[in-house]
């Protein structure tokens, strides 16, 4: 079968990093530490759990609402306004299968063929991929290593032609770790009003911050309600990554093309899940708070390990669960050196160039998903595989 040449994206090259490199090691039995992976470590909360079970005792097992539950919607609106300042009702909040999903929803119903989409690089891989399902066109605006990677107004305005439509955020930001400053992110938020375009906003780390780090949802600045589609999920703070549950919050108008594209690829979310998720939204704090508090501790072991290795400097990360140390000066390219570490030290870390050229001489260290035992370990291995390098 041949199939149309504008499906075969070039974003699906990337597949899945280092992980699919791993996975011959692991047939092997090799003790590998998997720091390539962005899950988080913990188990999902108990009370969390007993919701989805007891909802299904309950029968609540059917066809729901398309949007999501009316009772799990109005919880993640009050959510908005309480911790990002937004003020949306549930009619304008839309349950979807993780931020995966409400980001391809978000892609399909906002990008025509020829459409351009601003991506900030390093970005997120999945990104590329979407755009080019949408039939559009990716543009990157490289952010500069030594200035922290922070947000370049010019370097973006040089960036947007008549095609663009789009301009992707991802904040706080996978690879980085950084947390975009209220000024950063009013640059993007000037540029978008100037030229009538629509930010995508991925949040899907916004409960994981370290030390003084404030997020702050672009939405929330003036003028960019109308034109942003926020994307959240339960995924890494609620320890809840294989539930696949996220939303997304959306002006009014913008949601009957969100809402085609969720009805007809997915009907609605699993109804027994959104119980789960309102358990989560309304439950305790503690669970998540304990969470943060231990990846902050295995950030710390991470970074400071990171920097007694020769060739290698490690900013420490603002938020997410991940370090992007810079590797240049090893020698070594992202690809040879993470194929070293894992093939020598069984120790599995991502390439910086996964995310684009800008991640080219760092490396991605998932700090988040796996026991503080076993990071020392694998910290333990880098420091003797860098002793031999």
């Amino acid at each position: 079968m041949k199939w149309p040449a504008q499906r075969l994206v070039t974003g699906s090259k990337k597949s899945f990093g280092m992980y699919e490199e791993a996975l011959r090691l692991d047939a092997l039995g090799v003790d590998l530490i998997h720091l390539e992976f962005g899950r988080p470590h913990a188990d999902t909360p108990a009370h969390i759990k007993e919701a989805a079970k007891a909802a299904l005792d309950a029968g609540i097992v059917h066809y729901g609402d398309f949007r999501g539950t009316l009772a799990l919607r109005a919880a993640l609106a009050a959510k908005l306004r309480d911790f990002n300042g937004l003020d949306y009702d549930v009619d304008e909040v839309l349950v979807t299968n993780g931020l995966t999903h409400a980001s391809f929803a978000a892609f399909m119903a906002a990008i025509d063929p020829g459409d351009e989409v601003i991506l900030l690089e390093p970005y997120y891989p999945q990104h590329v991929g979407k755009t080019e399902l949408a039939g559009g066109r990716v543009v990157t605006v490289p952010l500069d290593a030594a200035n922290g990677f922070a947000i370049s107004r010019a370097a973006i305005a040089a960036a947007i032609t008549p095609r663009t439509r789009m301009i992707v955020l991802i904040n706080p930001a996978n690879p980085t770790g950084r947390v975009y400053t209220r000024a950063e992110l009013q640059h993007v938020a000037d540029l978008a009003i100037a030229h009538d375009l629509i930010v995508l906003s991925d949040e899907v780390y916004e409960h994981i911050t370290y030390d003084d780090a404030q997020h702050v949802s672009i939405a929330s600045l003036p003028g960019m309600r109308a034109r942003t589609i926020s994307c959240f999920a339960f995924t890494k703070a609620y320890s809840m990554d294989g539930w696949r549950i996220g939303y997304l919050a959306a002006d009014r108008a913008l949601m009957p093309a969100l809402m085609r594209i969720t009805m007809t690829d997915v009907t609605h979310v699993n109804v027994f899940v959104q119980e789960g998720a309102l358990a989560a939204v309304n439950g305790p704090p503690a669970p998540m708070h304990a969470m943060v508090a231990a990846d902050r501790r295995k950030r710390d072991i991470v970074v400071a390990a990171l920097n007694t290795l020769p060739g290698v400097t490690c900013a420490t990360p603002q938020a997410t669960i991940y370090a992007f140390p810079d590797i240049s000066g090893t020698g070594r390219s992202s690809t040879e050196l993470a194929m070293r570490i894992l093939n020598e030290a069984h120790v599995v870390t991502e390439a910086g160039c996964f995310y684009g050229p800008a991640g080219e001489g760092h490396l991605r260290v998932c700090f988040g998903s796996v026991s503080e035992d076993r990071l020392i370990e694998a910290m333990d291995r880098l420091t003797r595989f860098f002793g031999k390098l």
